[in-house]
């Protein structure tokens, strides 16, 4: 079974190609597969096939197993995949996810016919409590009190086709992330767990975030929660509606066509190395 690893800005996933591959258990595979000691090492595993909705699809699993809806990160890698794999030429591609389809724009570079940057319409960012879902007497959780251990985090709820509580404070290098991520994600309030981006405001375009993303722990970046912080700054006037987002992995670019609620994320997407599984 022969597989690519790439990371876009530091979210790192092992993908495989559908269309000459089977896959009969992607979760345990995942699983087995993203242990960074006894597998490969990685966030988790998707998978690129074909579709009868968009150009192509994509599924992805996190480490744990559990399959996710959307990851912007993930979506870039995929679509240097198909372009530079030979699977497609065009420079537009639809993708299909588990949060509806993707559209992705490809910025080649002349000379080496490579992909270098991807801007992915992310879609709408939703805040209905319903459809995050968070268990809520507000038909929206916007700066809301959640109290963990005696302390009391402001909380703004944002699905981006999969759920996000993004978190306003200063000092997040300090955040024992290991300790409170879990914690917030397993919450009662949201009962398909949530991802939680803790995010420092540097300038009105300009924010630092931590994510705690569901499934995973920890990550160097997440494309859906860099773009559910700015719709969730936007709602709290905490910025303007382009800012680049800084991560553990590197920057993301991240606009916010207020008219149309259509959220934007551009960022690159790179080859790690490839290889094969012994049968």
């Amino acid at each position: 079974m022969k597989f690519e690893k790439m990371q876009g800005t530091g979210n790192d996933y092992i993908y495989f190609n559908l269309f000459e591959e089977k896959i009969d258990n992607p979760s345990a595979l995942s699983i087995k597969l993203s242990d960074r000691h006894f597998g490969v090492g990685g966030d988790g595993i998707v998978l690129i096939g074909p579709s009868d909705e968009g150009d192509f699809s994509m599924r992805m699993f996190n480490a744990d197993g559990s399959e996710a809806e959307m990851c912007g990160n993930a979506s870039r890698c995929v679509a240097k995949y198909l372009y530079e794999r030979g699977l497609t030429k065009k420079r537009e591609i639809a993708l299909d996810t588990k949060a509806g389809i993707k559209y992705l724009q490809l910025f080649i570079d002349p000379q080496t016919d490579t992909v270098q940057r991807v801007r992915v319409n992310m879609g709408k960012a939703d805040f209905s409590s319903r459809s995050i879902p968070v268990i809520s007497e507000l038909s929206e959780v916007i700066d809301q009190p959640l109290t963990i251990d005696e302390k009391t985090y402001r909380i703004t709820c944002v699905s981006m086709g999969n759920p996000h509580a993004v978190i306003f404070m200063s000092g997040i290098d300090a955040l024992k992330l290991d300790e409170i991520g879990p914690k917030i994600e397993n919450h009662p309030m949201f009962p398909q767990r949530t991802n939680v981006e803790f995010i420092e405001v540097i300038d009105r375009h300009t924010l630092k975030m931590r994510v705690w993303e569901r499934g995973s722990g920890e990550t160097l970046a997440c494309g859906t929660g860099a773009c559910a912080s700015l719709a969730a700054g936007v709602l709290n006037d905490r910025c303007d509606t382009s800012v680049t987002v800084k991560l553990k992995g590197g920057d993301l670019h991240i606009e916010w066509d207020k008219v149309h609620n259509q959220v934007y994320l551009t960022g690159d997407a790179h080859f790690v190395f490839k290889g094969e599984i012994p049968d």
